[in-house]
């Protein structure tokens, strides 16, 4: 009989927004009652900010860390082809939005958990407790070698599309996809006009509207000939490896919706393209599955599926196709 050198450590936290009048509560079952209500517009916020800090606390060795997911004999999601891959810090809500939970997770897990995305690499690294308060504060971080632009932009799409509401616009999703990975470690972001333009959404004013409403981010009433945000989302505020490295992730994110086959489309194709693009090799090969590309781009699969035959016709893309057994969506392209 193997004897384990370690204990398993629980590595799951969860918060509940739970309503009442005068703004939501927040309970945690880890945390004194609190009798104070949030304001409404910053309680998803407030709940990011108090899961980071718990993570933050509860800092473990990576090779001391184990798939909470599995621990729970997998309840989180539908059954799967079984656990596998590195563990992750992941980041899921229910349906509504009233419950919010950060687990470890195994890479296999933290693909098949419904309304859940894998947190990018900035986790707790940047969360530091506050004063009493449970919540965290920003701190820079140092910079590293870090990923290769189309892994930064795969894994921030599938962060914002659990950390915005589901019925976020494509348009809107592309460019809170610019804020995240050009937010400096203040939490504010610049844009000049001519990023917008290029991303041919610079008149469609109703797309910050939407962000601010969503409490994602807040707009800066001062700024002239840019735009000026501070963000809210605490997840994104510092991030490895750094800010050039995210901003080249940034710029290959809107060279790729700029490109002659797909410039022209809608916002949603755009967005669909750009997916397509992050999740393909050097050999023009790639593959996603289905519930994962529609949680991205915010469509059904139905939508998805017209997407993508639009997205062959004018070259995006050579052919796909979808592997009923694993579902999963598979093509090939020419290498960009």
């Amino acid at each position: 009989m193997r004897l384990s050198l370690h204990t398993v450590v629980p590595r799951v936290w969860t918060v509940e927004l739970r309503p009442r009048a005068g703004g939501p509560l927040l309970v945690c079952p880890r945390c004194a009652p609190r009798a104070v209500s949030l304001q409404a517009s910053a309680a998803k916020s407030d709940a990011l900010r108090h899961l980071a800090a718990h993570a933050r606390g509860d800092a473990l060795a990576g090779h001391l860390r184990t798939c909470q997911c599995r621990q729970r004999e997998c309840r989180w999601h539908p059954r799967h082809r079984g656990c596998a891959g590195p563990i992750r810090l992941v980041l899921a809500r229910d349906r509504a939005g009233r419950n919010w939970r950060l687990a470890d997770a195994c890479t296999a897990c933290a693909r098949a958990i419904p309304y859940a995305a894998v947190v990018p690499d900035t986790a707790t690294d940047m969360a530091v407790p506050g004063e009493g308060d449970g919540c965290v504060r920003p701190q820079r971080a140092a910079t590293s070698p870090g990923l290769p632009s189309a892994t930064r932009v795969r894994e921030m799409l599938a962060y914002l599309a659990a950390a915005l509401p589901a019925c976020t616009s494509a348009a809107a999703r592309l460019v809170a996809l610019q804020c995240a990975l050009r937010v400096d470690g203040e939490g504010s972001v610049t844009l000049a006009d001519g990023i917008t333009r290029s991303m041919r959404l610079g008149h469609l004013h109703v797309i910050w509207h939407e962000l601010e409403q969503a409490a994602w981010l807040r707009s800066d009433p001062s700024a002239q000939r840019f735009r000026r945000f501070d963000l809210l989302d605490p997840s994104v505020l510092t991030q490895v490896p750094g800010r050039r490295a995210r901003a080249q992730a940034a710029d290959w994110a809107l060279r790729q919706t700029c490109r002659p086959a797909v410039r022209r489309q809608r916002a949603v194709a755009r967005l669909v393209a750009l997916q397509i693009a992050a999740c393909t090799d050097d050999h023009g090969r790639g593959s996603i599955e289905t519930i994962h590309l529609t949680r991205t781009a915010g469509i059904s699969s139905v939508a998805a599926a017209t997407l993508l035959d639009q997205l062959a016709r004018v070259g995006a893309l050579d052919r796909w196709q979808l592997d009923p057994a694993t579902d999963e969506v598979r093509w090939t392209s020419r290498p960009c």
